[in-house]
């Protein structure tokens, strides 16, 4: 099932150009669609689409905790990988198969970061999620896109493991002897469930490109916008007005305090509207 919000008139800019004139106001985001359960495979799947820039999101969980972690440990992990595919820009991206670049790297590590600053990881106990974002179409704000629809694979993810007893309130849990006995989880009622998604995840997250473009704040940042602004932002915040990150350039030229803050108070707006999207999204999903 599709589900649309944020109805605007979609632009269709795919190569740089001197003309940085968009069908869209200043502060009118791009046009948003969600596909739940793209693929049947992951825990939680969707196809998320902003505008032209559409990625695809799955939600796996590992069989164990990376190494790293302690044998006895209770708390969980969330990871991130990202890869733009070879159809995703217009001529080939090749792909990485020596090992992620930089871009890449630092692409994941934000996802990734951004997903865990909106989740109780001890709440989580000893469960190893990673979320892939594999984009498809890319036509500016790829990582934002990304960060908004991994918020959304989760908190589905996170809802499916409450529901199939695999992740517990820490006093429900089982010990490692009683999962070895075959002890069966403790069931959870509808009220239980709910709250226990709020203690492990008590926030979504969302992320949005903002920008300076011709003198003007710019918001929801596609290709053309992006290759034309003197200032680029990304604005990573949580659903209770706590921000993770804050990423800006001038590209070629600085920016003043007064810019500064109107950026950030435009990245505000449009997130805080993602994530009342992202709440009606998942409203009635299980």
């Amino acid at each position: 099932m599709i589900h649309a919000g944020f109805t605007t008139r979609r632009t269709m800019a795919k190569l740089k150009s001197g003309d940085a004139s968009s069908n869209r106001g200043v502060d009118e985001m791009r046009e948003i669609e969600v596909a739940l359960d793209f693929t049947p495979n992951a825990l939680a799947s969707l196809m998320y689409r902003q505008g032209d820039t559409v990625v695809l999101t799955c939600v796996t969980k590992a069989d164990r905790l990376p190494r790293w972690f302690p044998r006895d440990a209770e708390r969980g992990w969330v990871h991130a990988e990202y890869a733009l595919l070879p159809g995703s820009t217009n001529t080939r991206f090749r792909r990485e198969r020596n090992g992620a670049k930089g871009r890449t790297q630092e692409i994941e590590r934000l996802v990734a970061r951004s997903l865990r600053g909106a989740v109780d990881l001890e709440e989580l106990g000893p469960i190893a999620l990673t979320v892939d974002c594999d984009i498809l179409n890319a036509d500016g704000g790829t990582r934002c896109a990304s960060i908004t629809a991994a918020s959304l694979a989760l908190r589905l993810a996170v809802r499916r493991l409450i529901a199939s007893g695999d992740c517990l309130p820490k006093e429900k849990r089982l010990s490692r002897e009683e999962i070895k006995k075959g002890v069966k989880a403790p069931e959870l009622s509808e009220a239980e469930r709910s709250a226990h998604e709020m203690a492990v995840m008590p926030n979504d997250v969302g992320a949005l490109s903002v920008g300076m473009v011709a003198g003007e704040v710019r918001t929801d940042l596609d290709y053309i916008l992006d290759s034309n602004a003197d200032v680029d932002m990304n604005v990573v915040m949580t659903s209770d007005g706590g921000f993770v990150e804050v990423q800006g350039t001038g590209e070629e030229a600085t920016y003043t305090r007064k810019e500064l803050d109107a950026m950030i108070d435009a990245a505000t707006v449009g997130i805080s509207e993602l994530h009342t999207f992202q709440t009606s999204i998942l409203s009635d999903a299980s």
